[in-house]
């Protein structure tokens, strides 16, 4: 028999991220970076089957008869949620739940750098906040997001896929809309929030050609987007905007994006010296003339050497973040070196090789 509520419970008492379901798999939990089997049998196709069923709605069931996968904000107990994605492979269920925590994190408490903050009084412009799947932006999002609902008295719109973090009314308003069940899609919902009076909008996935226009034109036109993307330096996600656009409108796009674009927030998550959880690394960039010309001239592998030679304005590069993190105790030389966009240049800063 299918025991989920000891798999989510073993997974909060445990500080696990994921919930793995997999057929001829014992469940698992990933804890720190790390698989951890749990004590049980291995999964029949009638248990994962058991467990789709347990959680799915009547539209998120229907959505995965008929794509294949589906996701979905799972409410267990005491206000704890799970991110869950039910799919198919090769012809049977598998389910993913990720642990969403269920108080929102302060600046300090996820190592974001204070200077962030002042992103978030704008009034106009675009803060992406980029990195690999499971690297926190999420979380950092959210972060953002409760800071200006806590200090401005503003309108914020989120557009989410599923709602994972649950934001109060606090000095702020937050109108949070839930694609699939509140809005068809991303794009639709970036166009139809433009007609109900946001300051800011916070965007869960720029997943689409779009959805990133409309983003982009919001914050041209007086609002602050908040938006994520699946890349991870700022050279690499102001390529991958630009790229997403025929070649032919690519030149348009960079004076647009030059303009509009505030800031990038990369972050990747490592494991800690300890061994007893995981450390966030962020890249900071902030705009400024330099960086405006480079995007407008597709000069974008220059835009690194801004950020190294900018770090009074705040900015800072990955490999600078992470050598810090080492230097600082936080992570073994192993995990920096590993994590490091130019090993070469990391190993030869923190001196000699990697023992």
């Amino acid at each position: 028999m299918v025991e989920l509520p000891r798999y989510l419970d073993a997974c909060v008492a445990q500080r696990g991220s994921d919930v793995h379901l997999a057929v001829g798999r014992r469940p698992m939990l990933r804890v720190h970076g790390h698989f951890v089997e749990l004590d049980a049998p291995a999964l029949t196709p009638d248990d994962v089957d058991a467990v789709a069923r347990q959680i799915l709605s009547p539209r998120h069931a229907e959505e995965l008869h008929r794509t294949g996968t589906t996701d979905l904000g799972y409410a267990y107990r005491d206000g704890i949620r799970f991110r869950t994605s039910v799919f198919t492979e090769r012809g049977r269920r598998g389910v993913v739940m990720r642990l969403i925590p269920n108080e929102l994190l302060s600046f300090e408490q996820i190592g974001l750098p204070t200077g962030v903050r002042d992103l978030l009084t704008l009034h106009r412009g675009l803060v992406l906040v980029t990195g690999p799947t499971g690297s926190g932006k999420t979380t950092t999002l959210a972060t953002m997001v409760d800071w200006v609902n806590r200090n401005r008295d503003v309108h914020i719109i989120t557009v989410e896929d599923p709602i994972e973090f649950q934001h109060q009314h606090q000095r702020g308003r937050v109108t949070q809309r839930e694609v699939g069940s509140d809005v068809p899609s991303f794009a639709e919902a970036m166009r139809r929030a433009l007609r109900q009076d946001p300051d800011v909008v916070m965007l869960g996935e720029m997943r689409d050609l779009e959805t990133t226009s409309a983003a982009i034109t919001a914050a041209e036109t007086g609002h602050l987007v908040l938006g994520t993307l699946h890349t991870t330096g700022a050279a690499r996600t102001i390529d991958r905007i630009i790229d997403q656009y025929p070649h032919e409108q690519q030149e348009q796009i960079r004076s647009q994006l030059a303009g509009a674009l505030v800031a990038v927030v990369s972050q990747i998550l490592l494991p800690t010296a300890d061994g007893q959880g995981r450390v966030a690394a962020f890249e900071i960039m902030i705009s400024n003339g330099a960086i405006e010309n480079h995007i407008r001239k597709s000069e974008t592998f220059k835009v690194p050497s801004v950020i190294q030679t900018s770090r009074r304005q705040g900015m800072m590069l990955m490999d600078d973040a992470i050598l810090e993190l080492h230097r600082a105790g936080r992570i073994t030389r192993e995990v920096a070196v590993e994590s490091a966009f130019d090993r070469k240049v990391l190993e030869a800063r923190m001196g000699g090789g990697v023992t």
